[in-house]
């Protein structure tokens, strides 16, 4: 009986490190976008992930057919999302100046490939509040607010210089 037990948790192991050897990677970008953190520095996005994989395997032989790959990522975006409020904006990542939902949406439709009826269904909303919250959210990164002008550190042009310039 305990080899029986034994064997099977080995086999449990295995198939849970080669599933972790496949999808870490993009689960951990997945995870830094959702926190709005950079890609060289992810600390909560790190242990988002940490969490969702140990979520993942305590039930690893509930999952029965179930893709081990959409369990974890329903997981981190869940544990992601009931913690966002605590966490703030993020520091300086790509996604960082979205509220969590636009966030979640944004990396569920876009990265992932998530249908918005699934995306709905996760995030209990309506499928055509998902849909405006990514086309917002999309226009945010593409066309950023403008901010004040940058600030120089170039000595200061002398009044009727730029004219000496254009006519020579």
């Amino acid at each position: 009986m305990r080899e029986r037990q034994a064997d099977q948790q080995a086999r449990r192991a295995r198939e849970f490190q080669a599933f972790v050897a496949g999808a870490a990677g993009r689960l951990l970008h997945a995870a830094t976008l959702l926190t709005g953190e950079r890609a060289d520095a992810n600390p909560r996005a790190r242990a988002l992930l940490t969490a969702a994989l140990a979520a993942t395997y305590a039930s690893w032989d509930r999952l029965r057919g179930e893709d081990p790959y959409d369990r974890t990522r329903t997981v981190l975006v869940v544990r992601y999302a009931r913690g966002a409020w605590r966490r703030g904006r993020g520091d300086g990542g790509m996604l960082s100046r979205l509220a969590p939902q636009e966030r979640i949406v944004l990396v569920l439709r876009l990265y992932e490939g998530v249908a918005e009826e699934q995306t709905a269904a996760l995030l209990g909303l309506p499928v055509e509040r998902v849909r405006t919250m990514c086309a917002r959210a999309v226009t945010a990164v593409l066309h950023p607010p403008r901010g004040p002008a940058p600030s120089s550190s170039a000595p200061p042009v002398p009044p009727g210089a730029l004219g000496k310039a254009a006519s020579s």
